[in-house]
């Protein structure tokens, strides 16, 4: 009897190959890099590229409750007005004193910190993180409690040690600035930390020992070795620190939540959130945000050709 038409067996059909054809395919090293990072595209064009096309799309909208009307350059015309550009003073300063702050200041605290000086390394690293896990919203409102208008505020209360009067910290041009830039240094300041120390440990020991042998002091070891290797991860820092510095709203909004006394506290975001939302003129808020968006690209821009971040082979 021929096996083929044994009773009790079935012929096999392609179909049954078929998942085992798909799997080899997905497993594939052509297409297993794809796979991994089709997650990545997706989030990329529904949370970032979709909006943002959106929103150039609304900014030459006039966008009210159920009716959007096309109305060309009108929102651009009037985004340049005095309100807008004291956001973008108080914004721009708020961004230069960050970024000096949180990329001078870190430098040498880790060098500090990775010193054969300091004990307890694990610890202090690990404790430098813990502010940025804080809500800016909640470590804000203790800052205002710290700095109130009272003589018996914390600030206040230091003041009068030196016999300084109470400072109004929230009424002040200065002092209001002062507030969000402490605030801002003091959640992110252990982050950078922890980024010049990653960026410490690739430094290879050896040229430390030579130029102790050529007799080379603390300072021009960290001049001459340190900051040269410590460039990419400096140059990275200064960017995310412009960026973030540009989109800044929470440090503003918890200390002036029903707006600053003569727009001292007021940014270019919080300039967004109030004419785009509080007002519900979306469509120029949408214009603030596109125009807030090339800024950032520009000045960005500009500071990686600067620090020669595009130059190939460079360290």
């Amino acid at each position: 009897m021929n096996r083929k038409n044994q009773p009790g067996k079935r012929p096999q059909h392609d179909s049954a190959k078929k998942p085992n054809k798909i799997i080899n395919f997905l497993n594939s090293k052509k297409v297993v890099p794809y796979v991994f990072v089709t997650p990545f595209i997706l989030s990329f064009l529904l949370l970032s590229l979709y909006p943002t096309v959106k929103a150039i799309i609304m900014s030459f909208q006039s966008v009210l409750p159920g009716q959007v009307t096309f109305i060309g350059l009108e929102n651009y015309s009037r985004v340049f007005n005095p309100t807008f550009m004291r956001a973008l003073y108080n914004t721009s300063i708020y961004v230069l004193l960050t970024v000096v702050i949180l990329v001078i200041c870190p430098i040498i605290l880790s060098v500090l910190l990775d010193s054969k000086f300091v004990k307890f390394k694990t610890i202090f690293r690990a404790s430098l993180f813990v502010p940025a896990l804080a809500s800016t919203i909640v470590a804000g409102m203790v800052f205002r409690l710290m700095f109130g208008e009272t003589d018996t505020a914390a600030a206040n209360q230091f003041l009068g040690w030196f016999g300084i009067s109470p400072v109004e910290w929230r009424y002040n041009a200065w002092s209001g600035m002062f507030l969000m830039v402490l605030l801002c240094s003091w959640k992110w300041m252990g982050v950078n930390i922890l980024y010049f120390l990653a960026g410490l440990q690739n430094i290879p020991k050896e040229l430390y020992e030579a130029a102790e042998m050529d007799g080379a002091t603390i300072f021009q070891k960290f001049r001459f070795v340190t900051l040269p290797f410590l460039k990419p991860v400096t140059i990275f820092v200064t960017t995310i620190s412009i960026i973030n510095g540009f989109r800044m709203f929470e440090e503003s909004f918890v200390f002036w939540e029903a707006g600053s006394p003569g727009n001292i506290g007021l940014t270019v975001v919080g300039y967004l959130y109030q004419q785009g939302i509080q007002q519900n003129d979306m469509g120029f808020g949408a214009a603030i945000g596109v125009i807030l968006m090339l800024i950032i690209f520009i000045i960005s821009f500009i500071q990686l050709i600067l620090t020669g971040a595009f130059k190939k082979g460079d360290a």
